[in-house]
């Protein structure tokens, strides 16, 4: 079986076309692409507006979002908003993470994106033991049942919960919206360089780095059986690793994500203060501290990047390593803005993230990258629209490794639709509509060659605003 969409315009390699044909096979992969068709073929469903490929948000923390509009009152720094997000990861366990996953996956759907990098650390329960047989009983309300009739029910119909649970649920989370995960795997020991985990960090820890690679090795062998990634199309869960930071992972344990295949993601220099801290102990800036460690190169994705040296821009420019920037979470924390242009001009590869979700509109968050290069520089267009959409897609598939950011065959058949015709983007010019629409302009959603969310409304989970209240509840927080 075959699905086919005619759009009306689609940006296709590298420009925008009139009257493409998309046809995807049924396991969602793009099997052609074709364009100058005037009119929509009986069997196609017609697209009106302009055809992005499905944005890529390269670095998310799912629970933070539970913190929007809830941190401004007291002003204060990143490092206060920081113990108020430690708040809310301590009400986590699997069933509420995934309730508040599931919601936060269906807006980013809704937002434009049609595929996430995880950056994912609250690994255990809360006192830090790890899930499995050493934590048996988890909300255990419902009378016993046979293996295989209760969701979390065991191979010896234990109701307890098993090994890498909360990286469960959140695969689970994604599935069940239908948005493409790449779940970055993080290394998380010390509390900062030198310093023990503190109480609040204790369930983000491994112990060792051994401790850590063991469980990772383990965690991929089991989304190995239990999302088997198969053709474009249909590979929605992958594992990836993250190193959380400098701060979080001594210099002397970097090496060993040399031993790693596939992407490896860094918080990197988002806070004036990592550089110092970096300097005092390591004589160096962590650009330099994970340069030494072999660990800065094609596969690496820095995350901020706000505060670099003029030999940091070199170094990751040089190694052709992705630079994940967050324009709408750097301005919300006042971190600054980081050296996008100089970075690209460097060799280094640009792409977005929504880290927060102060926002999930990926509209906001691309336009937020120029907004910032345009008020550090004093110049505009500093990025050009072509450009722009590059980074929200070819950038973050790059980043994250995924066959996706362009529409084009043997990817996934994976796009998002905007009106051309709204009171914001009516009189926009081709690509420059990505300077000008927002997630309210976006009409469709598709991932895997299914419309996820049509019209701002999922088209499985209903009311994205309902998920959202029962996220809430399940915390035990207001909404």
């Amino acid at each position: 079986m075959s699905t086919r969409y005619w759009c009306e315009s689609a940006w296709i390699d590298g420009s925008v076309a009139h009257g493409v044909l998309l046809s995807a096979d049924d396991t969602g992969t793009l099997t052609a692409v074709e364009t100058g068709i005037d009119t929509a073929p009986s069997d196609a469903e017609a697209v009106r507006g302009f055809v992005l490929p499905g944005g890529v948000n390269a670095h998310s923390h799912a629970f933070h979002r539970m913190l929007r509009g809830r941190t401004h009152g007291d002003g204060g720094t990143f490092w206060t908003w920081r113990e108020v997000m430690y708040s809310v990861a301590a009400k986590l366990d699997p069933q509420s993470y995934e309730t508040v996953a599931r919601a936060v996956f269906a807006e980013m759907l809704a937002g434009g994106y049609t595929s996430v990098g995880e950056f994912h650390y609250v690994h255990h329960a809360q006192d830090g033991t790890p899930y499995g047989a050493e934590h048996p009983h988890y909300h255990d309300t419902e009378p016993r049942a046979e293996a295989g009739d209760r969701p979390h029910a065991d191979a010896n119909g234990d109701s307890g919960l098993r090994a890498h649970e909360m990286e469960r649920a959140l695969a689970r989370a994604a599935t069940s919206a239908g948005i493409r995960i790449r779940l970055l795997d993080t290394c998380y020991l010390t509390g900062g360089i030198d310093s023990e985990l503190s109480a609040e960090q204790a369930r983000f820890g491994d112990g060792t780095i051994d401790g850590y690679l063991d469980r990772h090795a383990g965690l991929i062998d089991t989304f190995t059986d239990e999302f088997p990634v198969n053709t474009p199309g249909e590979s929605f869960v992958h594992v990836g690793a993250a190193i959380h930071s400098i701060r979080a992972v001594p210099a002397a344990n970097l090496p060993r994500f040399t031993e790693l295949s596939g992407p490896v993601h860094v918080h990197l220099s988002e806070q004036p203060a990592e550089n110092e801290a970096s300097k005092a102990a390591y004589g160096a800036t962590p650009t330099e501290v994970l340069a030494r460690s072999g660990v800065v190169d094609n596969r690496l994705s820095a995350v901020h990047a706000t505060h670099l040296s003029e030999e940091d821009i070199a170094i990751l420019g040089g190694s052709r390593s992705t630079i994940v920037m967050c324009p709408c979470t750097e301005a919300d924390l006042a971190d600054g803005i980081g050296p996008a242009r100089e970075l690209a001009d460097a060799g280094a590869v640009i792409s977005l993230g929504s880290d927060q979700h102060v926002v999930l509109d990926a509209l906001r968050e691309t336009q937020g990258l120029e907004a910032g290069e345009r008020l550090r520089s004093g110049q505009r267009g500093r990025f050009s629209p072509a450009e722009l959409i590059t980074a929200l897609t070819e950038g973050g598939a790059r980043s994250l490794d995924l066959p996706v950011g362009a529409l084009e065959v043997g990817k996934a058949c994976d796009f998002v639709a905007l009106r051309t015709d709204s009171k914001r983007t009516m009189g926009s010019l081709d690509e420059q509509i990505i300077l000008t629409a927002t997630s309210a302009d976006l009409h469709l959603t598709v991932s895997g060659g299914k419309v996820r969310v049509r019209d701002g409304v999922h088209t499985e989970l209903g009311d994205i605003a309902e998920l959202y209240a029962q996220a809430f509840a399940a915390l035990e927080m207001e909404g």
